[in-house]
């Protein structure tokens, strides 16, 4: 028999107040505080926008779906300013990102009109963004996009790719890049 009672605060494990957000609910500052402390590997996705111009953005939520077909994901938020490029795209550049690639993280993460400023990319398949020297690169057709609440996780459909050079890993972890071992 499943006990349906919800836990209270008194029955879930102790641990540090969430005091660094005290104006947010349990929920949210839970799921900040649980987040920042998982590392994550980073990618950067890039595609086209509709008047043709770059678009792209650092994501740490990349995930294989499936080797047959070979499919990955990744979510976004639809107010994010590449989403008016991925809400209309046939295909994204994929890349996976190494240490050495910390400062092209760092740009695609930052304001959205210079993040293609620089010769960190050239025009690849399609005419599609690609980013110099990642590890590796993916090309891969949209096949769905599904809408969960204000964002989407987008289905994407590998056609083929290209590597780079062999690099320690790159992660984000409490909000900032860092290389597995490394100093802080």
């Amino acid at each position: 028999m499943q006990n349906n009672v919800e836990p209270s605060a008194s029955t879930l494990p102790g641990g540090p107040p969430l005091a660094a957000d005290v104006k947010a609910p349990d929920d949210l500052a839970a799921f900040k505080h649980a987040f920042r402390r998982h590392a994550a590997g980073v990618a950067a996705i890039t595609t086209l926008a509709p008047d043709g111009s770059p678009v792209g953005f650092t994501a740490t939520s990349l995930a294989s779906l499936s080797a047959v077909p070979p499919l990955a994901t990744f979510n976004m938020a639809r107010s994010a300013s590449s989403w008016a490029g991925i809400a209309v795209a046939d295909r994204v550049v994929i890349h996976m990102l190494g240490a050495q690639n910390r400062a092209i993280a760092e740009k695609l993460a930052g304001p959205h009109n210079e993040r293609f400023v620089g010769d960190h990319w050239q025009p690849g398949p399609y005419g599609l963004p690609v980013l110099t020297g990642v590890t590796s690169w993916m090309i891969g057709r949209i096949i769905e996009r599904v809408s969960v609440h204000n964002n989407a996780v987008v289905v994407v459909q590998i056609e083929g790719g290209g590597m780079g050079s062999d690099d320690e890993a790159l992660l984000y972890h409490e909000r900032t890049y860092r290389v597995p071992g490394a100093a802080a």
